[in-house]
């Protein structure tokens, strides 16, 4: 096998993409992985985002299987939960799904997990949760209609994406801020510099290149 191994993303995400650029890495290939994402009945969101990132890594690994490529790849997944205690905001789509979301996390605390999987060349399983602790502060009805009409909040869990906008609404963060975006950049490159994946090679040539 060759000393410098892909690196396979299973995930459209351009926040997941963006993220492993600013640690210097470029994903050789992008695996999206359509899998069901309803919760089961009583499952925590801690099991949620681990559950759904290893479905995503396993769909993504069975399609390089399939292409003869699995053997060179190294395969990494995520996902991200938003929750109020026990309860699973959605990945919103609508737009009264986005005003629930956010009339709930007005003036209050909640919690963000990101489950990441990653299948080595060897076939070996890594896993990590992560989770953040996020205050929002109380939305007057002028910014929560105001960031309604901006459209940010469309795809994202929990109604918002921290990156944008709604970063104006973080009162207090206590954990890892990429986690909240959609990666926990800290604990992904610790589980693929751990299974001997080049992560600094890009680093070694400098800005601009």
């Amino acid at each position: 096998m060759s000393e410098f191994k892909k690196l396979v993303l299973a995930s459209a995400s351009p926040r997941r993409v963006e993220l492993l650029q600013q640690a210097g890495i470029q994903p050789d290939r992008l695996v999206p992985a359509n899998i069901d994402e309803t919760p089961l009945k009583a499952e925590h969101p801690r099991s949620l985002a681990k559950r759904l990132s290893r479905g995503k890594a396993e769909k993504a690994l069975e399609r390089l299987n399939q292409d003869g490529e699995a053997t060179d790849c190294f395969v990494l997944a995520a996902d991200t939960v938003v929750a109020v205690g026990r309860r699973i905001l959605p990945k919103t789509e609508m737009v009264d799904e986005a005003s629930n979301c956010l009339r709930l996390l007005s003036g209050r605390s909640h919690r963000v997990y990101t489950g990441v999987c990653l299948f080595t060349p060897q076939g070996k399983l890594r896993h990590r949760l992560v989770e953040t602790r996020v205050r929002f502060k109380r939305l007057s009805r002028e910014e929560l209609e105001s960031y309604l009409a901006s459209g940010e909040w469309r795809g994202k869990a929990g109604g918002y994406g921290i990156q944008g906008l709604a970063g104006t609404f973080v009162v207090k963060l206590v954990g890892s801020y990429t986690n909240v975006v959609g990666l926990p950049l800290f604990e992904t490159v610790n589980l693929l510099t751990a299974d001997g994946y080049k992560v600094h090679f890009n680093w070694l040539a400098g800005p601009g290149n």
